[in-house]
């Protein structure tokens, strides 16, 4: 751990922050409590989860939140107008004076904190969580435009990202993507991090019917349908339930879909569940799979891997970096649902299986651990004030 040699101001902004439930929003949480730990003055801007303008103290972070509003197509987003955005985030910024300034976003407070860190000179470190593709179903466009649409966000993260000093992603497939679709060919990676021993160890009993969990929003990318048919081609007798926790707009729809592939006694949605009741989902786990095709990192997956469970996921995005083929799990085939349900059910069939995969899991995961994800970050602001300093003498 790299201890700040005085008393470091740090300002991390998010377009999405706890309590909102996504994988940007809990890096962002987990990075803001991991610096203020080190040592390091940490603020926060971001839009208020209230929607009243609020400025609290939690874990030793200082949280600015904006005035907010629901966003209509999208349940758990919070936005603030850019208007009243720019100008809150010039006066946090004169007011807090920070030594560095780090991004999440190039959305609506990104943005206009980008440019106003641009405007004071101060070093400025960017980081994409970001998958254009998972954002334009819930803009107002018609859906012929959805791709014309999810490449202009694609170019325009660039043109935002291109101030910033630093430019980071998860994973190198996320750095690819920076610079395949948004010109960034300079961006490097660094884990999103986890906090590996938060996370039950003990080793799982043999139980009668073992358990598939799925942990994520219900919406279209995480294609949830693909464990819910794959379940339907189980064999009868081959004992497994499907845990499924997480809200969002296909809900419903998946929910009907158990009922109507005659699964719905096998399937059970828990919706929302706090952290303490998720930790104990994992600990009650056997299986953990994740069918979604865009994700840049998956934090849940890490969650699962520090729980000690093997893990079928797609053969998409970022997945095949936290999955080792026949060693921690399986990656299969996106929307071939029959290779799907054939490495559930050899792992449902065999216990031996789930444990040696497990510990895999857990060994692998250790690369991810939060610790190093922090070092990266300290270096990665020193390097940046450094060469500030170098450039202004």
């Amino acid at each position: 751990m790299n201890l700040p040699d005085t008393r470091r101001t740090i300002l991390i902004g998010a377009d999405t922050y706890p309590p909102a439930v996504n994988g940007a929003a809990r890096f962002a949480g987990s990075l803001a409590t991991g610096l203020a730990r080190r040592g390091y003055e940490v603020h926060v801007v971001a839009p208020s989860p209230t929607g009243r303008p609020v400025r609290e103290v939690h874990d030793g972070v200082v949280l600015h939140g904006l005035r907010s509003s629901r966003y209509p197509t999208h349940h758990n987003l919070q936005i603030s107008l850019p208007w009243e955005t720019h100008r809150a985030v010039s006066e946090i910024i004169d007011e807090v004076r920070p030594d560095v300034v780090h991004t999440n976003g190039s959305f609506i407070v990104g943005r206009s904190l980008v440019a106003a860190t641009h405007r004071a000179g101060i070093p400025l470190v960017a980081t994409n969580h970001l998958m254009p593709e998972n954002l334009v179903g819930y803009m107002l466009v018609p859906s012929s435009m959805h791709r014309t649409v999810g490449r202009w966000l694609w170019r325009d993260i660039g043109r935002v990202y291109a101030k910033a000093d630093v430019v980071t992603a998860p994973t190198p497939r996320a750095v690819d993507l920076l610079a395949q679709h948004a010109g960034l060919t300079h961006a490097i990676p660094v884990s999103n991090g986890i906090d590996t021993d938060h996370y039950p160890t003990s080793t799982r009993e043999d139980r009668p019917e073992p358990t598939v969990l799925f942990v994520g929003r219900l919406d279209p990318e995480k294609r949830v349908d693909e464990i819910i048919r794959a379940f339907a081609l189980l064999p009868e007798n081959l004992p497994g339930r499907l845990e499924i926790i997480g809200t969002g707009n296909k809900a419903d729809e998946w929910a009907a879909l158990a009922t109507k592939a005659g699964v719905a006694h096998r399937v059970r949605f828990r919706g929302y569940v706090p952290d303490d009741q998720l930790l104990t989902a994992y600990s009650e786990a056997d299986v953990f799979c994740m069918p979604g095709i865009a994700e840049l990192q998956s934090l849940v997956t890490l969650e699962a891997m520090s729980s000690g469970l093997p893990v079928v996921a797609a053969d998409a995005m970022a997945l095949p970096h936290l999955v080792r083929p026949g060693i921690n799990g399986w990656l299969y085939t996106p929307g071939d649902v029959r290779e799907l349900a054939n490495r559930l059910g050899d792992l449902l069939a065999d216990a031996a299986l789930r444990h040696r995969m497990g510990a895999a899991s857990r060994e692998l995961v250790a690369a991810h651990a939060m610790d190093g994800t922090l070092d990266a970050f300290e270096g990665i602001y020193d390097k940046v004030l450094d060469n500030r300093l170098q450039t202004a003498t």
